[in-house]
């Protein structure tokens, strides 16, 4: 079968063929082809490096492509924050190159370096590929010593790199582990130092985030300790004010590019609402057909018609899904079909990725069921179809999934299938929420005492941290510092405070958030290793009953030792899922910040949130429809985070008229509809963040609706949260009054993740809640400041 040359209106127009298909589509917005603007090679561009674009291909750069690299070999740090396929690696390739190759021509010494951080081993592979064809383009490059260094690179290998490498591509992983804390060993590399690369820099948002701008600061200090002062050069998608972004991120100033001079094809951007299944979820509610089973059926037809298409799944295991069903409607037509579709997650081998995206690039390969692994600027062109199951979280991620079709200039389709939850709802029936508004802001705290902590002790233990260090971590450093001479991690003497354990201080902390060592999954009978499920996810993902999925196959946990740290799995061919069930319970510890609306309060500040899974349901695959729940007996798990609250009084709930008994299922329902809607606001997901409410908490004597950060310490949601308060609780009241239900549902104020089996919840009097909520806001003025 040959790729399709099918125009993306036709593609559309066979996807809505069929009975009842038209009435999916909510949405389809035209994206208009751009012209791409040229601008002369910069004059200060070495012959060589220009010869090599030019031989690949490359006559002219983009004008935004000469600016930010002229920005940065002028000697200032630049962020380059433009579309998807907009060229951003010939940006910084340029400076990096031009200054590799005079540096070559030292009489002595190693000569120039530069250092590329990405947040996956798959990108740093593909730039590395990238540099090898340059070079091959004009072998005068080969000077150029280009190495990737990472977790699988072999010990005899790590030598060379650390000792001849003039171009360095690795993860803030290995900077974490490896080469700050060996940074004796990475002298000669560290003194020569020009560019730092920062590729995908959006993706450092929240928790992890923070903890790369940390470990951004510990990598100045030691440049600045071996004599150099590199310019840093960030590379972002599209996001809200990218200077400040990347000024919080590397802790110094950093100019902005963002006029986007490439050109890209028309897209054509649907928004695909799945219909609901005559079958009643939980206490009655309707319930839709799945994003993953819809997504899987539009993959079936799309490679039928033989159209290379992406699917973008949240999850692994959701890639899996999809994979699994459209390979087996695909074989009811024609076997050989089947294998024509694929997954394409983290956690495969880089042979199986190469081989993978060759399949692609050639077409033996037409549908891909895909995580973010393929989002972050992975090598595949000529896509003629993105289908994204469930909003990504962010409008930047929408866009990135988005632009992954139509990359060599050609035109697209792109459509997004929503999911029965609350914001993929509002976002289909609200297309100017996702079309005519810009992209979030990323959200980081350096400052989470939680996060600079032990960034401190891994400080100290690269060398003694003195006073002058403390600017460079910023204001909270100085407070942080006698808690840890108590708890006897650092000891004070005259010349600065010194790491005193025999262990490595960077195993104080996991830079991914991840909140401990990671559970394994074995197969029981074989003792073979699946995979690894983070610390925290474990008591939800695989729990005893849970299913799990690995590379197409099916299991069912039979054991969770959390001692040892390993679920046994055992294969299954269950028609039905599992979703974990938990219950919370919320402690005020301080209220940083807070405001009137009138006789309601608005807070920010510190809680201590105690959970545990108590149970797990079994829900149809296709249907979502539930079968039984089950009890589990695990242990509790506290975590001390930051929230927002708002509290109301006795008498506005009265004048609301809502029923005292009432009162339980109208603060759940809102509390439930906000946390779905926060990620419009704040650059997080629904799953980064969680909620308690009440009508009478113990710390504020009210009814009480919290929102807090997900993560230890928090990950500035709930900040962001408090700041747009106003937008984002209006927002919330919207979706959940314009929703088609009567008494509510997955699409308004039911959650997936709900510990208490979504009950009570008051469609209405949510409703009314929100209203004396709001009307009391905007009659002092408050909101968003």
């Amino acid at each position: 079968m040959q790729p399709s040359t099918r125009p993306p209106e036709g593609l559309l127009g066979r996807l809505v063929a069929g009975r009842d298909r038209p009435e999916r589509v909510t949405h389809v917005r035209h994206i208009p082809a751009r012209e791409g603007v040229t601008s002369a090679w910069p004059d200060w561009v070495r012959p060589e490096v220009g010869d090599a674009f030019r031989g690949a291909g490359i006559v002219l750069p983009w004008e935004h492509q000469a600016r930010a690299a002229s920005v940065a070999a002028s000697g200032r740090s630049v962020v380059i924050a433009t579309g998807t396929a907009s060229g951003k690696s010939l940006a910084y390739l340029l400076p990096v190159l031009t200054t590799l190759v005079e540096g070559a021509g030292a009489p002595s010494g190693r000569g120039a370096t530069a250092l590329y951080l990405s947040p996956t081993k798959a990108l740093a592979s593909d730039q590395a590929r990238a540099v090898e064809e340059l070079r091959a383009a004009n072998p005068a490059l080969g000077c150029v010593r280009t190495a990737t260094y990472d977790g699988d690179t072999p010990v005899e290998v790590r030598q060379w790199v650390r000792a001849h490498a003039s171009y360095v591509l690795t993860n803030p992983d290995m900077v974490h582990r490896a080469l700050l804390p060996g940074h004796r060993s990475w002298g000669s590399f560290l003194r020569t130092l020009r560019y730092v690369v920062i590729d995908e820099c959006h993706t450092y948002r929240g928790v992890f985030g923070s903890h790369v701008a940390q470990l951004i600061r510990r990598l100045r200090r030691v440049c600045r300790r071996y004599g150099s002062e590199p310019v840093f050069i960030l590379a972002s998608a599209t996001v809200s004010d990218p200077a400040v972004a990347a000024e919080r991120l590397i802790g110094a100033p950093v100019v902005a590019v963002t006029e986007d001079g490439s050109p890209h094809g028309e897209l054509v951007f649907a928004l695909w609402e799945p219909p609901l299944t005559g079958h009643e979820g939980e206490h009655g509610a309707p319930v839709r057909r799945t994003a993953t089973a819809e997504t899987a059926d539009l993959l079936t037809d799309l490679v039928l018609d033989g159209v290379r298409t992406v699917a973008f799944v949240r999850s692994r295991r959701g890639a899996e899904v999809v994979r699994v069903i459209a390979r087996d409607r695909l074989a009811r037509v024609d076997e050989g079909l089947a294998d024509r579709v694929a997954t394409y997650r983290a956690g495969y081998l880089p042979q199986e990725r190469r081989a993978i995206e060759r399949a692609l690039h050639d077409g033996s390969l037409l549908g891909v069921a895909a995580t973010t692994a393929l989002e972050l600027g992975v090598d595949i062109s000529g896509l003629d179809a993105v289908l994204i199951a469930g909003y990504p979280g962010t409008r930047a991620s929408l866009w990135q999934q988005a632009g992954r079709a139509g990359r060599a200039g050609r035109e697209a389709l792109a459509v997004l299938v929503a999911r029965d939850d609350p914001l993929d709802t509002f976002l289909v029936h609200h297309p100017e929420a996702l079309f005519d508004r810009p992209v979030e802001a990323t959200v980081l705290d350096p400052d989470n005492p939680y996060v600079l902590a032990p960034h401190l002790c891994a400080a100290a233990a690269e060398f003694a941290l003195t006073d002058e260090d403390l600017e460079l971590f910023g204001p909270v450093a100085a407070e942080l510092l006698p808690g840890l001479e108590r708890r006897g991690l650092l000891r004070r003497r005259s010349t600065g405070w010194y790491w005193t354990s025999r262990e490595r201080a960077t195993d104080l902390t996991d830079i991914r958030g991840a909140g401990g060592p990671a559970v394994r999954v074995v197969e029981q009978d074989t003792g073979r290793i699946l995979g690894t499920v983070d610390a925290p996810a474990a008591h939800s993902a695989v729990h005893p009953g849970a299913v799990h999925l690995h590379q197409g196959d099916t299991y069912l946990v039979r054991e969770l030792d959390l001692g040892e740290g390993v679920a046994l799995v055992r294969p299954a061919n269950p028609d039905w899922t599992t979703s974990a069930r938990e219950v919370t319970e919320i402690r005020i510890l301080e209220t940083v910040r807070s405001r009137e609306w009138g006789a309601a309060r608005l807070h920010f500040g510190s809680v201590e949130v105690t959970g545990r899974v108590v149970s797990f349901q079994r829900k149809r695959i296709v249907t979502g429809e539930v079968l039984g729940e089950h009890k589990l007996d695990l242990p509790e798990r506290c975590l001390r985070t930051r929230a927002v609250w708002w509290t109301v009084t006795p008498e506005q709930v009265a004048e609301a008229g809502i029923d005292p008994t009432d009162l339980p299922g109208a603060a759940h329902a809102a509390e439930h509809a906000s946390i779905g809607l926060l990620p419009l606001f704040a650059t997080c997901d629904r799953w980064d963040i969680g909620g308690v409410s009440t009508s009478l908490h113990p710390d504020t004597r009210l009814p009480t609706v919290f929102v807090y950060d997900g993560h230890p310490g928090g990950a500035g949601f709930a900040e962001r949260a408090y700041v747009t308060a106003d937008t984002w609780l209006t927002a919330t009241r919207e979706a959940i009054a314009s929703c088609e239900c009567d008494h509510g549902c997955p699409s308004c104020i039911q959650s997936p993740k709900c510990g208490n089996g979504n009950q009570p919840l008051n469609k209405p009097a949510a409703i009314a809640l929100l209203d004396a909520l709001l009307g009391e806001a905007r009659g002092t003025g408050g909101g968003s400041g």
